[in-house]
């Protein structure tokens, strides 16, 4: 795409003093709320997912399903843009605009919310998982348009830190997403798994009645707001045929990766499997209230549940086998792309640069961990070992996982502010600790006794130390975080109670600034193919809908503590990735120290 021709509005803006163009803050204003309800959305499925399971009688691949529906969403939404523009030579947000991109994406995510409206009131989880999947077509769309939009409002040069304010606000939503579904599921009650199963859902059509409303009136907003800018473009898209090929034979493989999977809970033996459990569960019921009137005995059960594991084990195995596959396909055909392409780059586009095919597994690494880690939490607090708490108790730790990434980035956001050198330093320390207790203070007036979480401050100030270590450089950034999460993971592993809980929840916080560094690295150095750079990376936002219910399969084989060396895996990927990528672009005499 060539340079952005930005509309009238801001080419009247004056310049400062310092030759910089000014900010266009009405409009910044305005787009940060885009920003908010990615957040708010994507991790109130944290809460969502647990509930899901205990209310459908689902198990923890099949309440995944929520994840895989919502950010596969965003990898095919990208896809078809991606496919239509290289096709047709026209980039269609480009010729929209950013502001109409940004509206047609919110009243789409709107026809999702209804769409979920609708399958709460028929009681259908495949119906709820078709509503996320619309609502997150319409945010595949916001933010291929808001990226570049935010750094259309100002100066080029400082529209990385407005990047990262709205990525600040994207974490406020992400903090207090987890609480409004608590709330809206369960109120200010305690519910137990037995009666989880017979809870009201009318309380989810509300909230989703209010964000579909919420999601027309920002589209309302955005669209006749004078003060934010149509930001057009002339749309026209690099050709880049191999990649497009790349891309379908990947998605094409994935597909018949998951097909086997899914087919897999229709078979024969998965429903005997359901049938001996309903007669588990009948029993223990009518056990527990005295009065036993099927006629079996604990032999009996005994017995049963035999077969149950007898017929689970090669189904499972079966299941872990393809979704095992299902990552490879991701892993070899980015591998063997960034290999080719780098080889020989006619018709590859943007994928012919090595730091862009590794910066996209990068993202989706990232991604996946991040989503795998926020949506997994709640299952290893249920565990007796870590709390045995229920669906309806473990908001605030899943408040202080999303709020962790918040910290984060409200401390990486202080450059977004005209500020001399020492204000910033001081704000460095300051801020992390204002989100932290900010977090807290959310949770607490949500009900919640936040007492277990006081010491997790030691981790906060571990960060803290890191960001003055490292000193904004994205390599260096990327490399000392990365290693400090993959750190966190490995203590995780090896410790027991809220010392688990504590190292597992601070993945949140090393994640916090790692999307603009994969960013930044991986895009250095492609010119004219930026934008088309900057749109696989969105695509990888797959990763989300991949590495989550891997993990949760994994639970089966490892257990839910073990299951998180998935989360280490990938950390160990971007710590590697930091390194190598920065000492291939200072080859080509790009320094990012």
């Amino acid at each position: 795409m060539s340079d952005t021709i930005i509309d009238s509005e801001v080419a009247k803006e004056n310049s400062s003093d310092s030759g910089l163009k000014k900010t266009n803050n009405g409009a910044l204003a305005t787009l940060t709320l885009v920003f908010f309800f990615w957040g708010f959305i994507a991790a109130g499925n944290s809460v969502f997912i647990p509930f899901c399971k205990d209310y459908f009688g689902l198990d923890q691949f099949q309440s995944q399903l929520i994840d895989f529906a919502f950010y596969g969403a965003y990898y095919l939404g990208a896809l078809a843009l991606f496919i239509f523009g290289s096709q047709t030579g026209k980039d269609l947000v480009g010729n929209w605009g950013y502001k109409k991109s940004i509206v047609f994406g919110l009243l789409f995510s709107a026809i999702g919310a209804a769409a979920m409206i609708v399958s709460v009131y028929y009681n259908q989880f495949t119906g709820m998982l078709f509503g996320l999947f619309i609502v997150a077509l319409g945010f595949s769309l916001q933010q291929t348009a808001a990226n570049p939009f935010m750094i259309s409002l100002g100066d080029e040069s400082t529209g990385s830190n407005r990047i990262n304010l709205g990525g600040g606000i994207n974490s406020l939503g992400t903090t207090i997403g987890p609480l409004v579904v608590a709330l809206a599921l369960f109120g200010s009650a305690t519910y137990s798994q037995e009666e989880l199963q017979n809870i009201d859902l009318y309380k989810i059509m509300l909230l989703y009645a209010g964000v579909g409303i919420l999601f027309i009136g920002i589209a309302a907003l955005f669209g006749f707001s004078k003060s934010v800018p149509h930001g057009k473009n002339d749309g026209k898209q690099e050709p880049a045929k191999k990649a497009v090929v790349a891309l379908i034979v990947i998605t094409g493989l994935l597909i018949a990766c998951f097909a086997p999977v899914f087919s897999s809970y229709s078979s024969k033996d998965a429903q005997e499997i359901e049938i001996y459990e309903e007669q588990v569960a009948q029993f223990n019921t009518e056990r527990d209230s005295g009065f036993v009137t099927s006629g079996m005995d604990q032999k009996t059960i005994q017995g049963i549940e035999d077969k149950i594991v007898h017929l689970k084990k090669p189904l499972e195995n079966w299941r872990m086998m393809w979704l095992s596959a299902a990552l490879l396909v991701i892993l070899v055909g980015l591998l063997s792309i960034n290999r080719i392409a780098s080889r020989a780059k006619e018709g590859w586009g943007a994928m012919q640069y090595p730091q862009l095919t590794l910066g996209m597994l990068a993202i989706f690494v990232y991604v996946g961990v991040e989503v795998a880690v926020g949506s997994n939490i709640s299952e290893l607090l249920r565990q007796k070992e870590f709390g045995g708490y229920s669906s309806s108790e473990v908001a605030p730790f899943v408040a202080m996982f999303w709020g962790s990434l918040m910290i984060g980035r409200w401390a990486g956001a202080i450059n977004a502010f005209d500020l001399k050198n020492n204000a910033k330093q001081i704000l460095r320390f300051i801020v992390p600790l204002i989100a932290f207790a900010i977090v807290l203070l959310f949770s607490t007036l949500a009900g919640h006794d936040v007492q277990l979480l006081y010491w997790y401050i030691v981790c906060v100030l571990i960060q803290i130390g890191a960001f003055y270590l490292t000193k904004d450089k994205p390599a260096l950034t990327l490399g000392v975080f990365g290693t400090l999460a993959l750190v966190a993971m490995v203590i995780g592993l090896l410790s027991t109670g809220m010392i688990t809980v504590y190292a597992f929840l601070s993945a949140g916080l090393f994640c916090s600034i790692m999307w603009p560094c994969i960013f930044s690295l991986s895009l250095a150095g492609l010119g004219k193919y930026q934008t088309q750079g900057s749109a696989f990376l969105v695509m990888m936002i797959l990763g989300g809908a991949i590495i989550p219910p891997i993990q949760g399969k994994l639970m089966d084989f490892v257990g839910v503590q073990g299951s998180f060396i998935v989360g280490a895996l990938c950390f160990v990927y971007l710590a590697l990735f930091a390194f190598f990528v920065n000492r291939m672009l200072k080859k080509r005499g790009i320094n990012f120290e």
